[in-house]
């Protein structure tokens, strides 16, 4: 059989399966294997990872015990149960202030990651554009580029704090694109947007008909100001899409769970394919979720508990030479890379991440996009608040003796 003629041109045709191009992560994955046989004592401090590091709320892991149960739970819940709708309802309400009807303006989703990749399925024909915001998660893009679309990056540069300056984007360009996403709280940088952005952006849109897509994971994760929701903001409702997770900010990662919510027709739109493409998340899954969504309370016990863990490690960051700051938003931390440790010279931020895992066993996480730039992460594992500090004093002392020049 010649699978080679089977592959979509879209995955690589023939050539699907022969590239020799290694990604970020798999290097990253690889330098981690190393410093293990270089250094087979030496623990690994991995600030990396982009995954909570606690367990789900006690309220919702009890809630899913008691409906994993009942059997009226046992069949397909297809586009969400009315439960869960009129739960993300009361989490708008409660956390930004926002109001939903949970019939036309929430549907859930197995996650953002799903909902992310269906959206061009809804929106995008061969030769759409959209703009992506870079450096940034792609899966919106890759599906864009698999239908044959267009992707235009926007870049994220400090000197406009991390928001798109919409003012450098060609008006005919924007004429011609569909979607444009955003992420804030934003991975990897830590900024939130401001009210006035989402004014300019807002406005940007309803001049070319765009629908904004608003991607948000950390909403509930900020740590100056006050919680942001472009929803909140006048006319959003006529040209956003928001997408929020219960991985972040309830720590249920695994549990693949999620909403999307704004504009009626978007959602109608998104819904329509997402039908076609599953059948729904576990209804105990959801009816758990209902038990703590809107609980402030238990999502604040989580910001907090981030919150310490970067309180730290910008003064650990500071004390060896990083240009570290509290971020809005996220539990990331996003600092320019080192330009060198001792004799060696790094090029780019992926040298340096590499040769920090390889000799040091800290793990961070490269971003070259728009400069050199390495995030590290406040999700690392410790047995709790006093190994925190073991952790830390670690890494302080494993980066002092790399010597790292910027």
């Amino acid at each position: 059989m010649n699978a080679e003629k089977l592959f979509a041109d879209r995955i690589g045709g023939e050539q699907f399966g022969k590239s020799t191009e290694i990604y970020k992560f798999e290097k990253i994955k690889r330098a981690k294997a190393k410093a293990r046989e270089l250094h087979p004592d030496l623990e690994i401090l991995d600030f990396g990872v982009g995954e909570p590091d606690q367990m789900a709320p006690a309220p919702i892991r009890e809630a899913l015990k008691v409906q994993v149960d009942l059997p009226e739970n046992r069949g397909y819940a297809d586009n969400g149960i009315a439960e869960f709708k009129q739960a993300a309802a009361e989490y708008m309400k409660n956390f930004f202030g926002v109001e939903l009807d949970p019939a036309s303006e929430i549907n859930h989703s197995i996650g953002t990651k799903p909902a992310l990749a269906m959206l061009p399925l809804a929106f995008v024909n061969p030769g759409d554009v959209i703009f992506q915001t870079v450096p940034g998660y792609p899966v919106m893009a890759t599906h864009t580029k698999y239908l044959g679309g267009e992707v235009v990056d926007i870049p994220l540069l400090e000197e406009n704090e991390f928001l798109p300056n919409l003012e450098s984007i060609d008006p005919a360009l924007a004429d011609r694109c569909k979607l444009f996403y955003i992420n804030y709280p934003n991975n990897p940088t830590g900024a939130v947007a401001t009210d006035e952005f989402y004014d300019e952006l807002i406005a940007f849109a309803q001049k070319h008909n765009i629908l904004i897509i608003q991607d948000a994971p950390y909403a509930t994760l900020v740590y100056d100001g006050d919680r942001k929701s472009i929803l909140q903001r006048p006319g959003a409702k006529e040209c956003a899409l928001e997408l929020h997770s219960m991985s972040k900010a309830y720590n249920m990662t695994g549990w693949r769970l999620a909403f999307f919510c704004g504009a009626a027709w978007a959602v109608e739109a998104l819904a329509t394919v997402k039908d076609n493409c599953d059948s729904g998340q576990f209804k105990a899954i959801q009816h758990a979720a209902c038990a703590g969504i809107a609980d402030e309370s238990l999502a604040e016990g989580i910001r907090v508990h981030y919150e310490k863990r970067l309180r730290k490690m910008v003064n650990v960051l500071k004390d060896v030479g990083f240009d570290a700051q509290m971020p809005g938003g996220t539990f990331y931390l996003y600092i320019k890379a080192p330009k060198g440790a001792g004799d060696v010279e790094f090029s780019n931020a992926e040298e340096a991440s590499l040769y920090l895992i390889e000799n040091f066993g800290i793990s961070t996480v490269p971003w070259d996009n728009t400069g050199p730039f390495i995030r590290f992460g406040a999700v690392f594992e410790s047995a709790g608040e006093e190994d925190d500090e073991r952790v830390l004093n670690e890494l302080a002392a494993r980066l002092a003796k790399a010597e790292l020049k910027f």
